[in-house]
């Protein structure tokens, strides 16, 4: 009776233990099947057809997902560089601003004989372009000048770097005229401040921020209202022969200037067109 007992305890645990194997097998081969790659099987240009559909549909995770599996599988090749830039392109389009300057630079770090190197550059000066404003900020109340100046300053270079490297580029035209926009903007920027210190009556910081403007952007539109600034400062504090030497600039380059006569406008600002 014992033995019977004995047996039938250790059919009881041999059971329960194939059991728990047979668990642990199912569960494992359920996480195997979870965890396998959809894409193991596919093609180079199946990897690249699959990314440009979720590129269409804005899936930019997916997108870029793909794209970094094709450029591992297509190592070495074209492919693989068209690769490298869209996922840097669906980085940008998904608002990941540094991870595609990242992208850009090791693209042009790896490959600096590419000939899609200028597209490379217009792509990272695009990306601190603040691109979302729309060209020339036409329909926005924020322009460039009130927004990320460091960021417009590596835009600028990298376009600079674009025209000077590459002034026959396809690109070249749109970099140049980027280029004024962002001149503008940051004269424009510099102005703001400058207009700031004025109203609360800190006429020597006004005065020299009207300065900088004057000296570093010649052609902006700004240089208008920078003259007015540096003119009233002037008067302010006091320094006659300063306040008339910038009036005399003023009326020579602006002969007809509204600030003469309306003061600060609280018009559009120098970018909106209409």
């Amino acid at each position: 009776m014992r033995r019977f007992d004995f047996l039938k305890n250790f059919s009881c645990r041999l059971s329960y233990g194939i059991s728990i194997t047979a668990l642990a097998l199912l569960l494992s081969a359920c996480s195997s099947t979870k965890d396998q790659d959809e894409t193991a099987g596919w093609t180079p240009n199946k990897l690249y057809s699959e990314a440009q559909s979720a590129m269409i549909s804005r899936d930019y995770d997916k997108a870029i997902e793909y794209l970094n599996k094709l450029e591992g599988r297509a190592a070495g090749t074209m492919l693989a560089q068209q690769a490298q830039l869209e996922a840097a392109y669906a980085m940008y389009k998904n608002g990941d601003k540094e991870d595609a300057v990242t992208a850009l630079d090791r693209f042009m770090q790896l490959h600096p004989s590419s000939p899609a190197y200028d597209y490379a550059l217009y792509l990272k000066a695009l990306v601190n372009f603040n691109d979302d404003l729309g060209f020339f900020g036409s329909i926005s109340n924020q322009d460039l000048s009130e927004r990320d100046q460091q960021a417009a300053k590596a835009s600028f270079q990298t376009f600079s770097e674009l025209v000077t490297r590459f002034p026959d580029s396809k690109y070249a035209a749109d970099a140049r005229q980027r280029m004024v926009y962002i001149v503008n903007a940051l004269a424009q920027s510099d102005v703001h401040i400058a207009r700031y210190y004025y109203t609360r009556g800190a006429y020597v910081a006004a005065a020299n921020r009207a300065q900088e403007a004057i000296q570093s952007y010649q052609q902006a539109p700004a240089l208008e209202e920078a003259l007015y600034i540096l003119y009233m400062s002037y008067d302010k504090l006091g320094m006659p022969q300063l306040r008339d030497d910038a009036k005399r600039v003023l009326d020579h380059n602006f002969p007809d200037s509204s600030f003469l006569t309306q003061g600060f406008r609280g018009s559009k600002p120098w970018w909106q067109l209409w």
